[in-house]
């Protein structure tokens, strides 16, 4: 039976790069996007092209509705759910709390909390083995600055992925003998498109020789970590935090 994984953001950066990779180790990819569906499809087509299958929807993860009919699709096209990857989230531009609204708070917070939280939801209800499903593996893409803050720049970004880093660690416990293992990656200063929605296009090349290994990191590097957590190389590994951060 063909393994089936879910990657949320899956039209770019860290998303994107997993799609990929999942594609050439077998898996059929569901991917969602919430703006640039011709970059969704391009990664579509590049699956396609090198003999895999791949599905694109728009779906925003903070809307419970758009979730639920994404898995549905999903489920529709491919079959039942092997895998998930929470790679959907989002940042805002740079600044000091004292100058953050309430709706900045609940944009990030919903985007990158409650829709981990509603895909993860999804993805439980058919991979249990309590509900009939064959057990599987989900793989939160937390961030470095759950552990260093983000001072200064976006510290409601920094608490959204310790809010991940909790869930992870509580999730892995709820499901463990569901057959389903969790876990999460905490990726550094990698060179993505996210660092320009901050307003700081150049922040790789300002940071990257903060970094013990001086230099970026890069989505596939990110990417084959994810890949290792959802594989059976991994079978004993739940509750458990891979960082991609140089050292950082």
């Amino acid at each position: 039976m063909t393994k089936v994984v879910m990657v949320t953001g899956g039209s770019g950066g860290i998303g994107a790069a997993t799609a990929r990779l999942a594609a050439d180790a077998g898996y059929a990819v569901c991917l969602s996007y919430v703006e640039n569906a011709a970059a969704a499809e391009r990664v579509v087509a590049d699956i396609a092209s090198a003999g895999g299958r791949a599905l694109a929807r728009r779906a925003d993860v903070g809307v419970e509705a758009d979730v639920v009919a994404l898995f549905r699709a999903c489920d529709e096209t491919f079959g039942p759910l092997s895998a998930l990857v929470n790679s959907a989230g989002i940042v805002a531009r740079q600044g000091r709390l004292e100058d953050f609204d309430a709706a900045r708070l609940e944009r990030v917070l919903r985007a990158n909390v409650v829709g981990s939280m509603l895909c993860a939801r999804e993805a439980v209800r058919r991979m249990s083995t309590r509900r009939g499903g064959a057990g599987g593996a989900i793989v939160n893409v937390s961030s470095k600055a759950s552990v260093l803050g983000s001072p200064g720049e976006f510290v409601d970004y920094a608490a959204s992925k310790g809010a991940i880093d909790t869930f992870t660690i509580g999730l892995a416990k709820e499901v463990a003998a569901d057959g389903i293992r969790v876990n999460a990656v905490r990726p550094g200063l990698i060179d993505t498109d996210i660092h320009a929605a901050s307003g700081e296009p150049g922040r790789v090349a300002r940071l990257k020789d903060s970094v013990p290994m001086r230099r970026e990191g890069s989505a596939e590097e990110v990417a084959r970590a994810i890949l290792w957590l959802l594989s059976n190389e991994s079978s004993y590994t739940t509750g458990s935090f891979l960082d991609v951060a140089g050292g950082r």
